[in-house]
């Protein structure tokens, strides 16, 4: 499913999205968890509905309010599903911690809803990425995103890049790196509507939108798509998948992350039989591993 077109943006409602997220930070946070995955049915959900961000067959319901009554109506039209749990906390306790600006490498990350005074880079060489990470996971705090950019700055030293394939794109962090970086065309991906809806709503906050296509879908239906890199921070299960297709070869630069210690054993051993070289890994304290690798 195709989330955004490039050539059907509408530059007055950027704008006017670009000052929403600006005005309106999240607070505090009504978390349903409903055993089943549910139909989507627009009259059922207000404007203090979040999104619904499904697992298996699972399903979590994010509001900015209480909605036991939003709640009932779902489980009404989905017969079968079930109300598990529920949750109240704040949006800085689902994150982890408070959301606030930083930095990696040239990236200088921050919130939409930070000071103008924040997003200014502390050098001309730095490159602004406004990121609202809204309830998916991905706020660029990780060791396995931070590598990531750290591999994308590598890449782009060596060769410029005019394509790019982000797989399991989350927040769409990463992408929003590499069009910064100068890569005139990228493919972000993601089997979670809730994530690509996230990264869409990135791509616009950054004015990104004739760079950068998002579409929620599966990794492996989408390898085949040209690019001259391939970015992969994404469960195993499907990076194992991956490396094994027909498109995985015809790529020229890959970043491969979210990788433990023994899937990293298992993919530097698949990828020695393959044509192509590590360049660099990086290992945190031997538990995240990425591999930043070419062709070649």
């Amino acid at each position: 499913m195709w989330i955004n077109n490039p050539k059907m943006t509408d530059g007055k409602q950027n704008v006017k999205d670009r000052q929403k997220f600006i005005d309106t930070p999240y607070k505090d946070l009504y978390i349903y968890y409903l055993e089943g995955r549910l139909k989507s049915n627009p009259k059922i959900f207000h404007d203090h509905f979040i999104g619904n961000w499904q697992e298996d067959e699972f399903s979590f319901l994010f509001f900015s309010r209480p909605s036991p009554e939003e709640v009932e109506k779902i489980l009404r039209s989905n017969p079968g599903s079930a109300l598990l749990e529920e949750f109240q906390m704040t949006y800085d306790q689902w994150q982890g911690d408070k959301i606030t600006p930083f930095k990696i490498g040239r990236f200088h990350i921050i919130p939409p809803w930070g000071k103008p005074s924040n997003r200014t880079g502390t050098s001309p060489e730095d490159l602004t990425v406004l990121l609202d990470p809204g309830v998916v996971f991905g706020n660029g705090l990780h060791t396995t995103t931070q590598d990531c950019l750290e591999a994308l700055e590598m890449v782009f030293l060596r060769e410029n890049i005019a394509s790019a394939l982000d797989l399991g794109t989350g927040t769409g962090l990463l992408s929003l790196a590499v069009s910064l970086l100068g890569c005139k065309t990228t493919l972000a991906v993601d089997v979670n509507f809730l994530a690509a809806n996230t990264a869409l709503r990135n791509v616009r906050l950054n004015g990104l939108e004739n760079t950068i296509l998002v579409a929620q879908g599966r990794a492996e239906d989408f390898i085949d798509s040209p690019s001259d890199l391939m970015i992969a921070n994404i469960h195993y299960d499907v990076m194992k998948q991956l490396i094994i297709s027909q498109g995985f070869l015809k790529k020229k630069w890959f970043i491969l992350s979210g990788l433990l210690r023994s899937q990293a054993r298992d993919l530097r051993f698949k990828l020695s039989r393959l044509p192509i070289r590590i360049i660099k890994e990086w290992s945190r304290e031997d538990i995240w591993h990425t591999f930043l690798a070419k062709k070649g």
